[in-house]
């Protein structure tokens, strides 16, 4: 059954999340977690003429949370870029072979200041719930 296609607009806000294939991990080192966000800040420079933002992000061990605001262009083009570079860097790292990701990358339109609030908790949450630190400003791969 294909994807359905992602509601965009100018100015949309997404929670995008990327997972391992099989929910295997896909940081194993602290480079890993260092290089993925290198990745991201470089997508939004090659692409700035585009006004993607990153909002906020928590990288966890295997998969990913982002939420952006797109500008000009929809999220394929900067996630494509993110995921795919990552991916090129693991493979030769690790010599692994085959689909880093689940999947493409799981979208949500964020449509209101109510949910982006509950969304930005959720992810700044999820280390606290998988029980990996205390307080979310323990966890050092994200923004909190």
């Amino acid at each position: 059954m294909p994807t359905p296609k992602l509601i965009w607009y100018e100015g949309a806000i997404y929670h995008i999340t990327t997972r391992g294939n099989h929910r295997n991990d896909i940081f194993r080192d602290e480079e890993d977690f260092q290089v993925y966000l290198t990745v991201i800040e470089e997508g939004l420079i090659y692409y700035s003429h585009l006004n993607y933002e990153l909002i906020t992000y928590c990288l966890m061990d295997n998969h990913v949370h982002l939420i952006i605001k797109t500008g000009k262009e929809p999220l394929t083009k900067i996630m494509r870029r993110i995921n795919s570079i990552y991916t090129r860097y693991f493979n030769k790292k690790y010599n692994y072979i085959g689909h880093l990701f689940q999947a493409k990358y799981f979208a949500e339109v964020i449509e209101d200041d109510k949910q982006i609030l509950e969304t930005s908790r959720y992810v700044h949450l999820n280390p606290v719930k998988a029980k990996m630190v205390h307080i979310p400003e323990e966890y050092k791969w994200s923004d909190y």
